[in-house]
């Protein structure tokens, strides 16, 4: 019995109207506007508003997506949020919200949560579900994140997370469909760093009000030799790992690959990865004009490659993330 296909009909993103470029972080990281920009990779970021909670970017974002598939929202017989836990509320599922809001009445909605690792996961659940159950037809995916809310750029350890910035990304996925194929895909946890970046309450991670709502501490970092001495060792490898395994479960291999959509990363390792895999700039999109929103990214890459002419149809495209936990994540889809 032939296996159903699963494709991409549509895709969205939101980012707030506020954007902060290089220079205005300077006096609260000490660090030179060039240094920022040109080897931890943030031009500019885009800062939520009071209005931009987690919820409201994902559904704006998913509006964009539902549009461009050219659906009625009640078509939808499932939506799964995947993006930030720093959300609108605590103990809370931002699905039922996001389904509420774009009009999606006759869908359920759960959540999934694997931090910037987390969008090839989330559309390998969909993918893997749609194939299992007939009934469900279309699938809406949606992210939201503004966790530069959670880090003091003031605090030396969290430097990796200056370049978060906020926004949304949505997918809409259709069983049946031929085109923009989802395809294979893989994970990797190193559970020996679970505990390395977490919430915390210290004094020196703290900075000014460290009360956000219905949340308490800001993003800081433990042990962070061994955090920094295992990444050294292993992140490369994983993220290889993940990609060549993707690939290899759709039938290629990394020689095939197209186009790279990667989460947003300090671009010396970013640029190392690209070349790892084969490919050149022009075959990728990097993020400084953004920053990393976590679970966003990838189909924020998806969007930019497909408006800059980088992907093109008959393209086998990788979108792959990592997210401390420590989690390297990929999946390969066939464009067009």
């Amino acid at each position: 019995m032939t296996e159903p296909t699963v494709g991409i009909v549509g895709i969205g993103t939101y980012f707030p109207q506020q954007v902060e470029v290089a220079a205005d972080l300077v006096e609260r990281t000490q660090i030179p506007a060039e240094i920022l920009h040109q080897k931890m990779g943030i031009r500019q970021r885009h800062i939520a508003g009071e209005g931009d909670t987690v919820s409201y970017m994902a559904t704006q974002a998913a509006k964009r997506a539902i549009e461009q598939a050219g659906i009625d929202p009640a078509e939808i017989d499932m939506v799964i949020s995947h993006g930030s836990e720093y959300k609108d509320h605590v103990v809370w599922n931002a699905a039922g919200k996001i389904q509420q809001d774009v009009g999606a009445v006759n869908a359920f909605g759960f959540e999934m949560y694997a931090l910037c690792a987390g969008a090839p996961i989330a559309i390998n659940i969909a993918r893997s579900m749609m194939i299992a159950d007939p009934s469900l037809k279309t699938v809406l995916l949606a992210a939201g994140s503004r966790e530069n809310d959670l880090v003091n750029l003031g605090n030396p350890r969290v430097r990796f997370m200056y370049n978060f910035g906020a926004g949304g990304g949505a997918m809409i996925l259709r069983r049946g469909h031929d085109k923009n194929l989802v395809l294979g895909a893989s994970a990797i946890t190193d559970g020996s760093l679970s505990e390395t970046v977490m919430l915390t309450r210290e004094e020196d991670a703290l900075d000014g009000d460290p009360v956000k709502g219905d949340y308490y501490g800001m993003l800081d970092v433990r042990n962070m030799a061994y955090m920094g001495e295992r990444l050294g060792e292993t992140s490369m490898d994983n993220f290889l790992k993940v990609m060549r395994t993707a690939v290899e479960k759709s039938g290629y291999t990394l020689d095939d690959v197209a186009f790279l959509g990667i989460t947003h990363m300090k671009r010396s390792f970013y640029n190392d990865l690209v070349a790892a895999i084969g490919l050149t700039p022009e075959q990728s999109v990097y993020l400084e004009d953004y920053g990393h929103v976590q679970s966003v990214d990838q189909v924020l890459t998806l969007e930019l490659g497909l408006a800059q002419g980088k992907i093109k149809p008959g393209d086998l495209v990788l979108l792959t993330g990592a997210g401390t936990g420590y989690t390297w994540s990929s999946i390969a889809v066939r464009w067009g």
